[in-house]
């Protein structure tokens, strides 16, 4: 399986049969999109979907309920090529296998009403890899890499902490980083190393590069 960072919260991930892309929002390239065989989205904000990006392409799209209707009101073309996914589910997306995980959205604020949100377990090759969306929900297995939340209104750094430790991957891709200048960032890498127990280990990547 091979792992690219991509823009903010997007990532493509190349397994035996084929690419998936997971959230291209608003502060992802277009071309982030160029050659996938799938996109799967975690919800409905614009930094995890934007519709001008899928009308760049004709793939299939797995998400949530809350997205295929605000996509059938904005963005009907694009939404005739979604298919809706439930917590729980498990599917075979570009010849990966994906398991659906968890229903909300981490609390922004106590006033605000809860959004829906579903992460993706994908598994190929051996590997098995966690897009969270924005959520704190740990995947009920083990898996080998974590893309990891490391900022946003929802999130404390002591908390970003405490999500890679509870799922306890091997290796933790920072992912969700567009909030914090470069300096914030280097914070929060340097937290992570000084807190994370043996075993886990927490990395960093520019978009376009691998992990």
């Amino acid at each position: 399986m091979r792992i690219t960072k991509l823009g903010h919260a997007c990532v493509r991930i190349q397994g035996d049969g084929g690419v998936v892309v997971i959230d291209p929002g608003v502060f992802t390239d277009a071309s982030a999109l160029v050659g996938a065989d799938a996109v799967l989205i975690t919800h409905e904000h614009a930094d995890h979907v934007h519709a001008d990006h899928l009308r760049g392409t004709d793939v299939p799209i797995w998400t949530i309920a809350a997205v295929e209707r605000m996509l059938r009101e904005q963005a009907p073309d694009v939404a005739a090529r979604v298919s809706v996914v439930r917590p729980g589910d498990s599917l075979e997306v570009a010849g990966t296998a994906v398991e659906v995980v968890g229903e909300k959205h981490a609390v922004i604020h106590p006033d605000y009403d809860r959004f829906d949100n579903s992460g993706y377990v994908l598994e190929s090759g051996g590997t098995t890899v966690y897009h969270p969306g924005d959520s704190l929900t740990a995947p009920d297995r083990e898996v080998d890499v974590l893309l990891a939340p490391v900022s946003a209104p929802w999130l404390k750094v002591s908390e970003a902490v405490d999500f890679v430790r509870e799922v306890a991957a091997p290796r933790s891709l920072g992912i969700h980083d567009r909030v914090y200048s470069d300096i914030g960032l280097d914070m929060v890498t340097a937290h992570m190393a000084n807190l994370l127990p043996e075993g886990q280990v927490f990395e960093r990547r520019e978009p376009g590069q691998d992990l």
